[in-house]
């Protein structure tokens, strides 16, 4: 029973396969009219992580078919390679190294981000002082609103969502919280917070509340230069390193081969 069950699920590969190599199955139609499903596996970072690598230069959505199609793709080869031989320990690891496919892109994304996190956290200050110079002309809001066109790529988005948020009515910390939460770089909860209490405050305390918002961005400005200049440091010292590590090695092959000569000929 259990090699008829393997036996049909051989010859629906098959099937599968030669249908979709004729055309008449269509791998990236078959993703979008199951999309409720496979949207599903979608995870809640991926179009930061996506605005983060490429701006808005590529649409999450469109990756996104397009790693279902990889795993898809993956998963119907090894049944093809295991099809002589097919038992249920194969199948499970063919869906293991599609979902492995799958994720293999989510996760070169997030190794991106970590690593150029520091590039990222540099931009909020900049930002941050830019939006400083609107708020002493305009209403929080409505500083948000005009530093849209003047912010960073990757921000915009969030911005476009906490703003439309504002405008609709919520009063609450909420939307500052959650453009916080979506750019977790350093102290942007705390600056949320701080200009959260900056839209909250009456016009005779709007000058105090910009003093301590200005100094908290001259702060972090300055955190952002320290953190540069350290990395160039840490960068020199590794080139200084790797240098003396060469000429070190490189002394003692010629010593060796000197001192070998020496023994040759005597």
């Amino acid at each position: 029973m259990e090699n008829i069950y393997f036996e049909i699920i051989a010859l629906g590969i098959i099937v599968f396969v030669v249908l979709t190599a004729n055309g008449f199955i269509k791998p990236n139609k078959f993703i979008q009219d199951n999309q409720d499903i496979f949207y599903r596996l979608k995870e809640e970072d991926y179009a930061f992580l996506v605005k983060a690598k490429y701006g808005d230069g590529l649409d999450p959505d469109v990756l996104f078919q397009k790693r279902i199609k990889n795993g898809l793709v993956v998963i119907v080869l090894m049944l093809f390679v295991f099809i002589s031989d097919l038992s249920f320990v194969k199948v499970i690891f063919a869906f293991v190294a599609g979902f492995g496919m799958f994720k293999l892109d989510h996760v070169n994304l997030k190794n991106y981000y970590k690593a150029h996190l520091q590039q990222i956290d540099s931009m909020l200050p900049h930002y941050l002082k830019g939006l400083e110079i609107l708020i002493q002309h305009y209403t929080v809001p409505v500083a948000l609103g005009k530093s849209i066109s003047d912010a960073p790529e990757i921000f915009r988005d969030g911005l476009v969502d906490m703003i439309n948020k504002i405008n609709a009515g919520d009063s609450t910390i909420n939307p500052y919280m959650e453009f916080a939460q979506t750019y977790p770089v350093r102290d942007s909860m705390r600056m949320m917070r701080l200009l959260y209490r900056l839209s909250l405050g009456r016009q005779e305390r709007k000058q105090e509340q910009l003093i301590t918002f200005s100094k908290t961005i001259s702060n972090l400005q300055q955190k952002a230069r320290e953190m540069r200049y350290k990395a160039r440091l840490d960068k020199m010292e590794s080139k200084t390193m790797s240098m003396l590590v060469c000429t070190g090695c490189g002394s003692m092959i010629l010593l060796i081969l000197a001192v070998m000569q020496m023994m040759g000929g005597s």
